[in-house]
């Protein structure tokens, strides 16, 4: 285990509103002034610092005096299916009639605004095509949309490559010389932006009083910001922490989508308690669902729903598809982490192609350590779990992972997740760079992206991406680093201290929620489920509950220890009635 306490960048406190344990945790995380805690909304960056929106929301203000056919192109995951449906609802509000979307079905047609997604855009006699969550790489896509006479949006988020789609206006905080504040927006932080503008065009234009239509809130539509924006495991700096923190205000006064409720009573969430891990692990992965294994649109539809039953029964079928993606994931898990496990005891080699077609190809006979990095392959791997897969594997092994599906006879399609230190998206371009003709396409971000190439070219790539990547990790950590905000007293290990914490701000990527660590006596351990560790934990005469989730249950429980070190963080537990903290622990080891 290897714990990192963190330091403060200054000593003076940021607040005396706040509590000192809070006031620390904020300035371990780089807080100097208690202006960057700021969560009203006033305190949002102003759209107009977005390049290109001021074009868009003209174009956009046209499109909907003339009631225009407008299409929205979304993408296929959370992120997309929220920044369809506040285009959508938004769009509505404004007295916009005519208004469709398409999510392009990942198994057919892949991802953007492609030719053929523009193709059915025409069937459906769209005039306008806005992009949402996509766009920024869809040259050939936007080039088609022309031709055919239609006016382009593209609103997007993910890294611009060296060239653009010809589009009449495109809103992305990352392309060259945008001065927006925030480089971190999800796509639907990006859609909220351009929707706000058009709001603002309209109204300037007197077009609101003239069909006497109420002017619009956007706050109304902050609950689907937060929920895209977690969900897309974005860095959560300032500017997103207000967009997250409004919206789930607002899920918690009950101001929301009726499927949002939907989705957080399918596990007995309470939406008065709704918090950043509630979006994280209930909401997003049943949005995500439906693009992974069905059609996004399921997850659209019941963030469009008004109606409760509907939306009750959107939110099953949402839920039912997740339970069918966990125990794909879990198939493609155990296959993966099997070869592993045979890789590192020298049994398993990339020319035996029958169960992992493809991993980390190497000549070393005796292998006791995995490369600098790992890509798999297996030909009955499911193309849209590959993403969730390698970031558990990723998580597990700690080093830049691939895992690849078939996308058809010829092509593979690989999903990338990756550790701090090594910039993914930069590794395919340098690649991309130094082997023009490897990969078919790419996209993405530092942590995360995409890619396509030839079936027969997979094990090239892999040689060049464990050099690539071999190159880039020199001197870096081989295991991953928990950083703790110190310990905690008996006493502050208490229902008030998890709540403020847990309620006090949103929390998530590069903003992490407090972790502290410490040594405790053990009193009970056992194994509950398949490989999760209950146990009961004392410190200085008070006890606790504690759980480790996923544990070697070849190290655990262990009854020759006595005492335990753990990183852990602090959570609400009800049950039956009883409310009481917990320890949920992120890493342990046992004192000698």
């Amino acid at each position: 285990m290897q714990i990192e306490r963190r330091q403060a960048l200054q000593e003076t406190p940021l607040s005396s509103d706040i509590s000192s344990l809070l006031d620390r945790v904020l300035r371990q995380r780089g807080l100097t002034s208690a202006s960057e805690f700021a969560t009203q909304a006033k305190h949002l960056s102003h759209y107009q610092d977005l390049k290109g929106i001021e074009v868009a929301a003209e174009l956009l203000a046209i499109a909907v005096k003339e009631q225009q056919k407008i299409c929205i192109v979304g993408d296929f995951d959370a992120d997309g299916a929220t920044s369809t449906a506040l285009c959508i609802l938004a769009l509505r509000e404004m007295g916009h009639k005519h208004i469709d979307y398409i999510v392009p079905n990942r198994f057919d047609f892949g991802y953007g605004l492609t030719p053929p997604v523009v193709d059915i855009a025409q069937q459906k006699q769209a005039q306008v095509i806005i992009t949402v969550d996509n766009g920024i790489s869809s040259i050939e896509g936007v080039a088609h949309a022309k031709k055919l006479g239609m006016t382009v949006i593209v609103t997007d988020h993910h890294l611009p490559a060296d060239s653009l789609p010809e589009a009449d206006a495109i809103v992305n905080p990352n392309q060259l010389n945008c001065d927006f504040g925030s480089k971190n927006l999800a796509g639907v932080g990006v859609a909220f932006y351009v929707m706000s503008a058009l709001k603002n065009e309209l109204e300037k234009r007197g077009y609101f009083s003239e069909k006497q239509i109420n002017v619009p809130n956007m706050a109304n539509f902050l609950d689907i910001v937060a929920i895209g924006t977690v969900a897309d495991v974005v860095p959560l700096d300032a500017n997103n922490r207000i967009l997250v923190h409004q919206g789930i205000a607002r899920i918690r006064a009950g101001k929301t989508r009726p499927g949002v409720i939907a989705l957080l009573n399918v596990t007995n969430r309470q939406y008065q308690r709704c918090c950043t891990s509630d979006i994280g692990f209930v909401i997003g992965p049943r949005l995500n669902a439906a693009g992974r294994l069905d059609d996004m649109s399921h997850g659209i539809e019941c963030l469009l729903c008004d109606n409760a039953a509907q939306a009750a029964q959107y939110a099953a079928e949402l839920d039912g598809l997740n339970q069918s993606r966990r125990e794909i994931e879990q198939s493609m898990r155990d296959d993966a982490e099997r070869f592993l496990s045979e890789y590192l005891e020298g049994g398993a080699n990339i020319e035996s192609a029958a169960k992992i077609d493809s991993i980390a190809n190497t000549s070393a006979s005796n292998k006791t350590e995995l490369p600098a990095a790992i890509v798999l392959y297996k030909g009955d791997f499911h193309q849209g779990v590959v993403g969730i897969v390698a970031g558990r594997i990723k998580e597990k092994y700690y080093r830049p992972t691939i895992v690849f599906a078939d996308e058809d006879d010829l092509y593979v399609k690989g999903s990338a997740r990756s550790i701090e230190g090594v910039h993914i998206r930069d590794v395919l371009a340098r690649i991309d760079a130094l082997y023009p003709t490897l990969i078919k396409k790419f996209g993405g971000h530092a942590m995360a992206a995409g890619l396509s190439l030839a079936k027969q070219d997979l094990a090239q790539f892999e040689t060049v991406f464990n050099e690539v990547v071999a190159q880039l990790t020199q001197g870096l950590p081989k295991q991953a680093t928990i950083y703790s905000d110190g310990e905690l007293n008996a006493l502050d290990i208490s229902l008030q201290t998890a709540s403020e914490l847990k309620f006090a701000l949103p929390w998530g990527q590069q903003f992490e929620e407090p972790c502290f660590d410490g040594c405790f006596d053990i009193v009970n351990q056992r194994i509950v489920g398949q490989n999760h560790l209950k146990l009961t934990l004392a410190l200085d005469g008070h006890y606790f509950d504690a759980i480790a989730f996923s544990v070697d249950t070849s190290q655990w429980p262990n009854h020759q220890a006595t005492q335990v070190h753990a990183a852990y963080k602090l959570d609400i537990n009800e049950f039956r009635g009883q409310t009481n903290v917990q320890l949920m622990i992120s890493a342990l080891e046992a004192v000698a």
